[in-house]
């Protein structure tokens, strides 16, 4: 049985022009996922999230749930696929997270590295693209992609 990872890339312009704890800093949806994703790649979703971790990677950002503070978009889509009692390894990560992350850690084997399972040469390479200009607008710690796997 396979795998399939939904979720959505939010980013919250607010925070930059009036700073991360007005009223009007909040999440709104960005991008869903399905727009970027091309495939289902294991070694990805392993390093990133530890779903079907065979690789033995240590996961960067493993079962987080959903953000308390997510858009309502993101909520909504979250609701269509059946929420949490139909999908599993909800999770998030920020751009700045992403930024500060060692793509050349490797998987168990010593054989993989994160850059060749996720890196910006691999389908997740447009997510990280987008999620990178959404930064240089937005502010890296306002930027992040939630995910989720059914």
């Amino acid at each position: 049985m396979s795998t399939d990872v939904s979720g959505m890339i939010e980013c919250r312009p607010g925070a930059r022009l009036w700073g991360p704890d007005d009223e009007d800093a909040v999440w709104e949806a960005g991008i869903d996922l399905f727009l970027l994703n091309r495939g289902n790649a294991y070694d990805g979703l392993a390093c990133l999230v530890g779903i079907r971790n065979s690789f033995g990677f240590r996961p960067l950002v493993e079962d987080r749930g959903l953000p308390d503070d997510a858009s309502e978009g993101l909520r909504g889509d979250f609701a269509d696929y059946g929420g949490p009692d139909s999908v599993f390894g909800t999770t998030w990560v920020t751009w700045v997270e992403l930024s500060a992350t060692d793509w050349q850690e490797t998987d168990a084997s010593g054989t993989r590295s994160r850059a060749s399972a996720a890196g910006a040469d691999t389908d997740w390479g447009r997510v990280w693209s987008v999620m990178r200009i959404l930064g240089e607008v937005h502010g890296a710690e306002n930027v992040r992609l939630v995910a989720w796997f059914h």
